[in-house]
């Protein structure tokens, strides 16, 4: 196992003794191997999905946990293929995406129609695919930013998919056209049995003030609960970094959205625990799971993707959904790191807070 401590270092005490007082735990829906049959049975989700969902929590490391360890690599798409793949060039074949997910004991991998097109008739009954159907295509000139459809739900449920996922950036010009398509998607989604991924995404210049309030646990926590309510499944979001989001941005010349300071004064405080306790809240009480995301490639790859794991768990989110940290390596660094992630939750010294 993993030396969780010894990776979290100084701030070990801190993130493993954090008790949450705002929103106590055993208000929460929390995650456990019944989760299919206590939480998404009663709702109106098919027997289908209700299959679909415990494929991907029957898989991998975890499997028969409740938490999740999920591969995503659409970069290829989102940052260019050059900016994705030049660390490790294996990886333009989509096949070592796959390969990868399978050594890593992840419960699923996420990918593009064609990454997961190109290897689906080997690979497809041996571990859950997660098809990301829309994308930010990153070449018009200048840039722009918009998730359009790149594949349709039927050729998903062709590959064998048991689930899809897609982005809408909540706060941005275009996110009423993405929720509405989305909506759409994610109900015939259902209708095949397949569940259904949600990247609930906040993108808006705006939101870059004193603070990225990209990463806002208020204004990521609203994007979760507007995920939701579409019937997404699983939520996919960001680590909150901040909060206090609505308050920045809400000005006399410029009024914008609505809050409750007990959101700020009694439901949250600056500790991240508490801060994705309010993205667990907003995911109906964990009815619905919180994967964070693992962020960018960078110096302290290990010990940040154990930090955002031991956050993401004791705040009583589903698992972590980490791509960049695991594919720019090595495959066998890549292994390492996916299975220090799964180790926190395999551990049962570490609970929720």
């Amino acid at each position: 196992m993993t030396d969780i401590i010894g990776l979290l270092g100084s701030g070990a005490d801190d993130l493993l003794q954090h008790v949450c007082k705002g929103i106590p735990r055993e208000t929460l829906h929390l995650p456990g191997p019944d989760f299919v049959d206590r939480i998404v049975a009663p709702s109106d989700r098919s027997p289908a999905v209700m299959r679909s969902l415990q494929q991907m929590f029957g898989h991998g490391r975890l499997a028969g946990t409740g938490y999740l360890s999920i591969l995503p690599v659409d970069q290829g798409i989102e940052h260019s293929a050059g900016a994705s793949f030049a660390k490790n060039p294996q990886y333009f074949d989509p096949e070592n995406i796959v390969k990868l997910a399978m050594e890593g004991g992840c419960n699923a991998v996420a990918s593009t129609l064609g990454v997961l097109g190109a290897c689906a008739r080997k690979y497809a009954h041996r571990i859950p695919f997660l098809l990301k159907f829309n994308h930010n295509e990153f070449l018009t000139y200048p840039n722009k930013f918009d998730q359009i459809f790149f594949a349709s739900i039927e050729q998903a449920r062709d590959m064998g998919a048991v689930a899809v996922g897609a982005t809408i950036y909540f706060g941005s010009a275009e996110s009423g056209r993405q929720i509405v398509e989305v909506s759409k998607a994610f109900a015939r989604a259902h209708e095949l049995g397949m569940a259904t991924v949600l990247w609930c995404y906040l993108r808006n210049p705006a939101f870059k003030q004193d603070k990225d309030y990209h990463v806002s646990a208020d204004l990521t926590g609203q994007a979760n609960h507007l995920g939701v309510t579409i019937e997404a499944d699983i939520i996919k979001q960001k680590l909150p970094e901040n909060n206090g989001g609505f308050l920045a941005l809400n000005t006399k010349d410029n009024p914008y959205g609505k809050t409750d300071s007990r959101v700020y004064k009694e439901l949250t405080t600056d500790h991240p625990i508490d801060l994705t306790r309010y993205q667990v809240a907003n995911c109906y009480m964990g009815r619905a799971g919180l994967i964070n995301s693992g962020g960018a490639s960078g110096d302290n790859d290990l010990r940040d993707a154990v930090r955002t794991a031991v956050i993401n768990k004791r705040a009583g989110g589903t698992g972590l959904i980490s791509g960049r940290k695991a594919f720019q390596k090595p495959m066998k660094d890549g292994v390492a790191l996916l299975n220090a992630i799964q180790d926190v939750y395999l551990s049962r010294e570490i609970t929720v807070a």
